[in-house]
C-alpha cells in the first residue's frame, strides 16, 4: 500500500449517521480503522434525524420541505469546515437537489481532495416512481462533473467503474463489504424449522419481487415453507405463507438468520448493472445459499451451482428453488462456500487496505 498521511475527513452524506445501509457499509464501518490510523473525521449529513425518520412516509409535507430547507442551510454553515478539512468524502451528492454548486466550491475554491463514492449508477434517472418533475431537481447530469472534480472516485463494482472512468483516471472498484468479524459473525443451521425462503430490502426494490411471484406461487403448491420479506414497509403479494418482518437495525442479522435461501431478483436494465449486489452479500456471508438474477456483479458475487444460482427466467427460478428446497446438505455447503466467498472478496477485513488508499 502507498504511503498514507494522517489528516482531517468530513463525510458528506444524504442521511445522518446510521440513517442508511449505504453509508454504513460504505464508509461507516471503516471509521474505527481510519481512526487507528491517525485519522479524525466528521460525518455531515444532509437529512437531520427528525427529518429521516419521516422522509418515506405519507404525509407530514411541511416538515420534509423544512428538513430540506434546513439541509441546505447547513451545507452553507459548514463551509468554513470544510476549508480546514484535508480530505472530503462525498457519498453519492452533497445536496440531494439542484446542481453540484457545494462540490464546484469545495473543489475549485477550497482546492481540497474529494473522495466521491455511489454505489448505484446516480447519473440515470431514478426508476422508483419518483415523479418528472422531481427527476428534473435531482439534476443526474452533475455525476460527471463530481468525478472530473474529484481527487479520486471510489465505486462500487465495474460498471460504474466504467463511466467514473471517462471523467478521471483515478478509479477504485471499492465494493459494499461486510463485517464478518463484529456483524455478520454467524452461520445458517439449515436444519431449523420452519423452511423459509426470504428477500429483504427497502420499498423501493420491492417491485422487483412481483417478477416471481407467480413463481413462488407455484411452489407453494408443491413444498410447505414460509415466505418472509424484511423491509421498511410490507409487500402486496398474494401467498399463503408470507411473513413481514420491519426492518430493524438492531436484529437485522437475527431476522437474516431466518432465511434457508435468499433472493435478489432485478431486471436486466441500466439501473440494475449499477446495483452492487448487497443482498446477496448479505445473505451468502450468514451461510444463506443466494439465488440471483443474473445481472451485473450478481454474475461476479453468485457462482453458479457453488453459492448459490443465477436465473435468467421463470423456469430458473422454478428449477433451483425447488432444488435447494428438497435438499438441505446442498443448502449447507454452498452456504459455507458464500460465507467463504464474502471473507475473501467482500469483507470488510479484506477490503481494509483498499479502501484506505483512498486516502493515500
Amino acid at each position: 500500500m502507498r504511503e498514507m498521511k494522517s489528516g482531517h475527513i468530513i463525510f458528506l452524506c444524504p442521511y445522518p449517521r446510521g440513517g442508511a445501509p449505504s453509508q454504513r457499509f460504505r464508509f461507516e464501518q471503516y471509521l474505527d480503522l481510519l481512526h487507528q490510523h491517525g485519522f479524525s473525521y466528521r460525518i455531515a449529513g444532509f437529512l437531520d434525524e427528525a427529518t429521516n425518520r419521516i422522509l418515506y412516509q405519507p404525509g407530514h409535507p411541511v416538515q420534509k420541505v423544512m428538513g430540506v430547507l434546513k439541509g441546505f442551510l447547513g451545507r452553507m454553515l459548514l463551509l468554513p469546515a470544510l476549508n480546514k478539512a484535508d480530505y472530503v468524502f462525498i457519498h453519492r451528492e452533497a445536496t440531494p437537489l439542484g446542481p453540484p454548486w457545494l462540490e464546484w466550491i469545495i473543489a475549485k475554491m477550497l482546492r481540497k481532495k474529494i473522495i466521491y463514492d455511489f454505489d448505484d449508477a446516480i447519473w440515470l434517472a431514478d426508476t422508483s416512481g419518483v415523479n418528472h418533475f422531481m427527476v428534473r431537481l435531482k439534476w443526474q447530469s452533475k455525476v460527471g462533473s463530481i468525478c472530473r472534480w474529484s481527487y479520486k472516485v471510489s465505486c462500487g463494482n465495474d460498471y460504474l467503474c466504467a463511466f467514473a472512468s471517462k471523467y478521471n483516471a483515478q478509479v477504485v472498484l471499492n465494493p459494499t463489504t461486510i463485517d464478518t468479524a463484529h456483524y455478520h459473525n454467524r452461520l445458517k443451521n439449515q436444519k431449523d424449522k420452519p423452511l423459509t425462503i426470504g428477500w429483504t430490502g427497502s420499498h423501493s426494490t420491492m417491485k422487483y419481487l412481483n417478477d416471481i411471484e407467480a413463481v413462488l406461487q407455484k411452489l407453494e403448491q408443491q413444498y410447505d415453507f414460509r415466505f418472509v420479506v424484511i423491509s421498511n414497509r410490507p409487500p402486496e403479494m398474494k401467498l399463503k405463507n408470507l411473513h413481514f418482518i420491519h426492518w430493524n437495525e438492531a436484529s437485522e442479522v437475527e431476522d437474516l438468520l431466518q432465511l434457508h435461501i435468499g433472493l435478489m431478483p432485478l431486471p436486466d436494465d441500466p439501473w440494475a448493472k449499477g446495483k452492487c449486489g448487497f443482498k446477496a452479500l448479505q445473505y451468502l456471508s450468514l451461510g444463506i445459499p443466494a439465488l440471483a438474477s443474473a445481472v451485473g456483479v450478481n454474475s461476479k458475487i453468485v457462482e453458479h451451482g457453488v453459492n448459490g444460482y443465477l436465473c435468467t427466467n421463470a423456469e430458473d427460478w422454478y428449477i433451483y428453488l425447488s432444488r435447494l428446497l428438497q435438499d438441505e446438505p446442498l443448502r449447507t455447503s454452498m452456504g459455507l462456500a458464500g460465507r467463504k466467498k464474502v471473507e475473501e472478496e467482500y469483507a470488510v477485513q479484506s477490503n481494509a487496505e483498499n479502501f484506505l488508499s483512498l486516502f493515500s
